[in-house]
């Protein structure tokens, strides 16, 4: 069952967890490139609409040919997508599956947690890890999109790569976070 209402982690996951000591200034550089991050990320999103609906428009009663328009918006909700993946993390704002979490004694829950936790880390880790080796051979071989405005491929795999490195690191304070609350460290 999915309910991203009564999951706790769907709901900013409970009390907020203060990061150790040497984490806190990451924390704060982590806001404040979200905060911006999300602003460009909106943007990003009236762009693509506005250019798919050109498109629509030019198409249909100017019989004009719209090669960039396409890979333009989807460049742009590329961006969107991953550039704001960090922050969503940050509210804990994804779906949460509460089955197991209703049913669970509350520490269990929390080991529960903190194991997806470090899977998903895992995860985002080699995620991110291939967006930059993508990045890397889009840009030292000059890969371009097969359409005729072959746009440079950097451009998407660039944006998907630093999404990806900021959602491992926002994965990753939150971890250092849970395993403070535990181990009492400050």
């Amino acid at each position: 069952m999915i309910d991203a209402a009564a999951a706790p982690e769907a709901r900013g996951g409970g009390k907020h967890l203060v990061p150790p000591g040497p984490l806190r200034p990451l924390e704060t550089a982590l806001k404040a490139v979200n905060a911006c991050l999300l602003v460009l990320g909106m943007a990003a999103l009236v762009v693509a609409a506005c250019i798919l609906t050109y498109s629509v428009f030019s198409r249909y009663f100017l019989k004009a040919a719209t090669d960039w328009q396409d890979e333009t918006a989807v460049f742009c909700i590329v961006g969107a997508v991953f550039l704001s993946g960090a922050h969503v993390q940050s509210l804990r704002g994804h779906i949460g599956i509460s089955a197991l979490a209703s049913i669970l004694p509350a520490r269990a829950d929390r080991i529960r947690r903190l194991v997806v936790d470090f899977m998903t880390l895992a995860f985002c880790a080699f995620f991110a890890w291939k967006s930059w080796t993508l990045w890397h051979e889009a840009w030292a071989e000059n890969y371009t999109t097969a359409s005729t405005l072959a746009a440079p491929l950097w451009i998407p795999y660039g944006l998907m790569a630093v999404g990806m490195t900021l959602l491992v690191l926002q994965i990753a304070l939150q971890c250092a976070c849970q395993l403070s609350a535990r181990t009492g460290f400050r």
